[in-house]
């Protein structure tokens, strides 16, 4: 099973994987958590050059382009493989952040936007997606505590609204692939959501 996490900025998917990963290895499951962009070295160097906060001149295209080229490389190299091993995957945003924050947030072409991303993925889509949702400027406020501060959280407020309006957008569109979480509420209540839409996705594991 292919499950991604996906919010606009400050929503707080990072810290949910890793207790979510307990949850589900203590039922016996093999677990693999990742992020995007990154997941392998190359990714990672890519990583490096959209965050950076010097690159203030990157078109939106290039920062399209440079995401669909980490993309390409983790689906082939780590989620591939590992969901025909026959594990779960966990990957800390996927293809609709790109759809949000370039296609949304920047307003391209959607359409196009879309044509790379299918591209880039090969067409392997998640087979659950979590959205914590959460108000834009509680999020930014949130994000500003954090020392992970980079490029793609320094764009206008506009940009973070367009982004928040794209994911509701894409849940109306694809409701069966979807699970919206109020990422507001206490960490906990949160995490207890995203335990049991990802619980209600999976066949019984029989412990030997």
């Amino acid at each position: 099973m292919f499950i991604t996490l996906e919010g606009p900025e400050g929503s707080g998917k990072t810290s949910h994987i890793p207790p979510l990963m307990d949850y589900l290895r203590a039922q016996g499951r093999v677990v693999f958590a990742t992020r995007e962009p990154g997941g392998t070295s190359i990714g990672e160097q890519i990583r490096g050059v959209i965050h950076d906060l010097k690159n203030t001149e990157m078109h939106p295209r290039t920062e399209t382009l440079l995401y669909q080229a980490a993309r390409a490389q983790i689906v082939e190299q780590v989620i591939q493989p590992r969901l025909k091993a026959g594990e779960i995957v966990i990957c800390d945003r996927y293809a609709d952040s790109t759809i949000a924050y370039q296609g949304y947030g920047h307003q391209q072409n959607l359409d196009e936007v879309r044509a790379l991303v299918k591209y880039a993925t090969g067409g392997l889509v998640p087979d659950l997606t979590l959205l914590l949702d959460v108000d834009v400027e509680v999020g930014l406020k949130r994000k500003r505590n954090d020392a992970d501060w980079n490029r793609m959280d320094a764009q206008t407020i506009d940009f973070y609204h367009r982004v928040r309006a794209g994911y509701v957008e894409m849940l109306k569109h694809e409701p069966n692939r979807w699970h919206a979480v109020d990422a507001g509420a206490d960490w906990q209540s949160v995490q207890d959501e995203l335990r049991a839409a990802i619980s209600s996705r999976l066949p019984a594991v029989h412990l030997i």
